[in-house]
């Protein structure tokens, strides 16, 4: 049996969609910053975190079929090598999210608009996005960063706490599924309670995220409408949240198996 199965393929282009998903909901607020439409960006910004928060809870079935079809030997490093794939698509999903971010900043700000034209019709939105004349506005629009995106940006303007809090939340929403399917090999007889725990980790990094980065950002935000704050330093904030985003996906390698055996270990007391 190869590592690299149909199977695996398929749920690694499905982490791939959901973290480009998720890095590119970051060019909502500057859309919406950008149009002076905030509140009309955020429906867009809570539509996106809904997909994608939901597309990874719908990835648990899925990964746990890898371990029903692994091999009976060497089980544990078979599904290891399998799930640090599926951590590898995160990371190259941020990357691609933060390579579109220019081209989807043009298209939600238009979007942004004719939501607001539309009286907050998502459905009409989307119908409306999907003809082909939309279409061929939105390839017009495509372009990659440039240095130029982080003009007026300072090096001290970098929210040090905030980048690293980001980024460690990031790294536990990354593995909270995969640890706690891992964690069921580690200890079979409390399989059913190691993978319960997921749905508690990821709940909790949801929570965290929505705590202490979001209204950060959204402040930001608010100050550039209300002509107290700059739109470059919103800009520049936000690719270093990004930034600190992908490193997160990287550092959950490092998670991953301690994130597992904690797991294992924690069930003990639950049982």
């Amino acid at each position: 049996m190869g590592l690299f199965t149909e199977k695996l393929i398929l749920i690694s282009l499905f982490i791939f969609i959901i973290h480009s998903i998720e890095t590119l909901a970051y060019a909502v607020r500057l859309s919406g910053a950008r149009v002076r439409l905030l509140a009309s960006a955020l429906s867009l910004f809570n539509l996106m975190v809904m997909v994608s928060r939901l597309a990874n809870m719908m990835q648990q079935p899925f990964t746990g079929s890898l371990i029903d079809n692994a091999p009976k030997v060497n089980t544990l490093e078979f599904v290891e090598n399998q799930y640090r794939v599926i951590i590898c698509s995160s990371t190259l999903g941020t990357i691609i999210g933060i390579l579109l971010l220019p081209t989807f900043i043009a298209i939600f700000s238009r979007a942004i608009i004719h939501l607001s034209e539309e009286r907050g019709s998502i459905p009409s939105l989307i119908k409306k996005g999907l003809t082909l004349e939309y279409i061929k506005r939105g390839v017009k629009h495509i372009h990659l960063p440039r240095l130029s995106y982080l003009k007026d940006f300072r090096l001290k303007d970098i929210p040090i706490r905030l980048f690293i809090i980001n980024m460690v939340i990031t790294a536990i929403y990354t593995i909270g599924v995969l640890s706690a399917l891992y964690a069921a090999l580690l200890a079979p007889e409390r399989a059913s309670t190691a993978i319960m725990a997921s749905g508690l980790i990821n709940g909790i990094a949801t929570i965290l995220l929505i705590i202490f980065i979001d209204p950060k950002i959204s402040i930001l935000a608010d100050d550039v409408i209300n002509q107290k704050g700059s739109y470059d330093k919103l800009k520049g904030v936000s690719l270093m949240m990004i930034t600190s985003r992908l490193l997160g996906t990287i550092l959950a390698q490092l998670f991953f198996i301690p994130g597992a055996e904690y797991i294992a270990w924690f069930t003990k007391f639950i049982v």
